[in-house]
């Protein structure tokens, strides 16, 4: 039986990573599995750059927009989904490409979930009630001083991922990062992961550029169907939660359009930070000849054949 290979690519939002898993797909004769949680959403298309129409028609895709914002979607649950649609593809193709910019999630298919303790439910209630009563700062600070290193990579606008983190702290007595990377899991498949990557200010320009392109294509429109419905967690997410401040009659709207292109560029900084810890990562310049990049996978493959 031919060995089976799972190419992964990741970088930072922006940065061209679909486009080159279309390519890769082209290449490989073969199907793209989606790993960016943002994408899962039916109702939420411009404001997480789902690919076009076009895009998505040149090879199949799995994993966009399948689930609904009402629905409840865990990384768990995408692990379990994603692995059984691996075997499946695995059954025609020897090559699979995997490409998001949700780090949790990738690492989920290749390496497992962490496994945590499990802790008091009243402890959620009461860290939902606290944010409802003093604000997302309040719980922003509590992580910073239970556990700097999660604070650090975490999104800390997302108050679930807060309140997640927060209640594995409080209810274990240990930091939350402690209990991550522990285990790897054995997958029947070889993974090789490419990241593309590019100067600071390269990354920064094509989040602007794509901020305008979103607001022009009618993400406001998009954002105010969704606004009933913004408690929802598929909705504590950039590009839609600085709008709501707008309809509350918070912020201007050029002001949250600013805030939009900070806080992505907050979120493509901790999306690198997450994919330089995988020290088997292959990079390469978001401008880089394909060809060279087909290349060194071809080389990357003939080396685990050997091994």
């Amino acid at each position: 039986m031919a060995l089976k290979h799972l190419i992964s690519v990741v970088g930072p939002t922006a940065i061209g990573k679909t486009n080159s898993a279309i390519s890769l797909a082209k290449h490989y004769k073969t199907e793209i599995v989606s790993a960016d949680s943002r994408q899962f959403f039916k109702e939420m298309q411009i404001g997480t750059a789902v690919p076009s129409k076009k895009e998505l028609a040149t090879v199949p895709h799995h994993f966009i927009q399948h689930k609904s914002i009402f629905e409840t979607y865990s990384v768990g649950d995408f692990e379990k989904e994603a692995l059984a649609l691996l075997s499946n593809l695995f059954k025609k193709h020897d090559f699979v490409i995997m490409v998001g910019g949700s780090g949790l999630y990738i690492d989920a298919v290749i390496n497992g979930l962490d496994e945590f303790p499990d802790v008091d439910p009243g402890i959620r209630e009461d860290l939902n009630k606290k944010l409802k009563e003093k604000g997302i700062v309040e719980l922003q600070n509590q992580l910073k001083l239970l556990d700097e290193t999660q604070y650090a990579k975490i999104d800390i606008e997302n108050p679930h991922r807060l309140i997640r983190a927060l209640e594995i702290c409080i209810g274990s007595g240990k930091p939350y990062s402690s209990f991550l990377n522990k285990k790897k899991t054995k997958r029947p498949f070889k993974t090789i992961t490419i990241g593309l990557q590019a100067d600071r200010h390269v990354i920064y320009d094509r989040i602007n550029q794509r901020v305008d392109i979103m607001i022009k294509e009618g993400l406001l429109k998009e954002a105010r169907t969704m606004y009933p419905h913004r408690a929802l967690n598929a909705l504590q997410t950039v590009g839609y939660k600085e709008l709501f401040n707008h309809f509350d009659d918070e912020w201007e709207l050029d002001f949250a359009i600013s805030e939009i292109k900070k806080n992505t560029r907050r979120f493509a900084k901790r999306q690198l930070t997450w994919y330089r810890k995988n020290e088997n990562l292959i990079w390469f310049d978001y401008n880089e000849d394909i060809e060279n990049i087909f290349k060194t996978i071809d080389e990357e493959i003939r080396v685990l054949q050997d091994g």
